[in-house]
């Protein structure tokens, strides 16, 4: 039986992982406008029913966060005709080509060798700190495109969760979003409908055997853990959000507002 998809938001059969953020409150009482900002995972797979309907959302920009190795393994974005691609490699979360892998390729004793004991959560919540710290530069284009006029607008990275998952969360900061708000947004990730699907070489029962997909669980989560973490390196690294986004991303306040005016009722 298929799991039953809110009217609201299409079951598109290639692209999983497909939202829009709109409706979410800010503090001051405003919200997120429908249909400017919108978040998934990778279209490399969309069919051309997919692809009709992404063309209807009247896109402008489309942010692809996939790195190279994503791309040669999942393929190239589905084209839409009008849309601006911009991809913008952020670290992918786990990083490391040998490790992945190993999460693809690797018997039982070498996930656990990687994975066990909380390793493969500890590895997320490094990663999430290390975008935060490390990729203000792409970070700080992607607010200032949406400022200026980049949208509507769809990020997305391979599963939508992390890369995908930061982004949106970074710039519902810059909206003033409610915390809460954005962590439940996030969390809208982990529903089985939106999952990324987990691929081993193996096709053989012990390959996706129970305990190893415990122990791969926390790479293809959206964990509250992990976003919390992006939080606290916000807070210890430049003392909280505004000065996040004005010394470490370079946000003004006038872009700030000229970014809240697009994209706020």
């Amino acid at each position: 039986m298929t799991q039953q998809v809110p009217s609201t938001e299409p079951e598109l059969a290639g692209v999983r992982n497909f939202r829009d953020v709109g409706g979410l409150p800010t503090v001051d009482g405003r919200r997120v406008r429908q249909g400017v900002l919108f978040r998934s995972g990778h279209l490399a797979h969309a069919t051309g029913e997919d692809a009709a309907f992404l063309a209807t959302l009247g896109l402008h920009t489309i942010f692809d966060f996939r790195n190279a190795a994503d791309q040669k393994l999942e393929g190239p974005d589905v084209e839409l005709p009008g849309v601006r691609n911009v991809n913008l490699p952020l670290s992918d979360p786990a990083d490391g080509a040998e490790f992945w892998r190993m999460v693809r390729d690797g018997d039982l004793d070498q996930l656990r060798a990687i994975l066990s004991d909380g390793k493969g959560a500890d590895r997320m919540i490094a990663s999430y700190r290390m975008i935060i710290r490390t990729r203000t530069a792409e970070h700080s284009r992607v607010l200032h495109a949406l400022a200026e006029d980049s949208v509507p607008a769809l990020m997305h990275c391979a599963a939508g969760k992390d890369r995908a998952g930061l982004s949106i969360a970074v710039t519902l900061l810059a909206l003033g979003v409610e915390r809460e708000a954005i962590v439940d947004d996030y969390l809208k990730s982990n529903a089985k409908h939106r999952r990324y699907k987990v691929r081993r070489s193996s096709s053989a029962a012990s390959a996706y055997s129970p305990e190893v997909m415990e122990l791969l669980s926390p790479l293809f989560d959206a964990r509250a853990e992990y976003l919390a973490a992006a939080f606290d390196t916000i807070e210890e690294t430049w003392g909280g959000v505004d000065s996040y986004l004005e010394k470490g991303l370079g946000l003004t306040p006038e872009a700030r507002e000229r970014l809240r005016e697009r994209l706020l009722d």
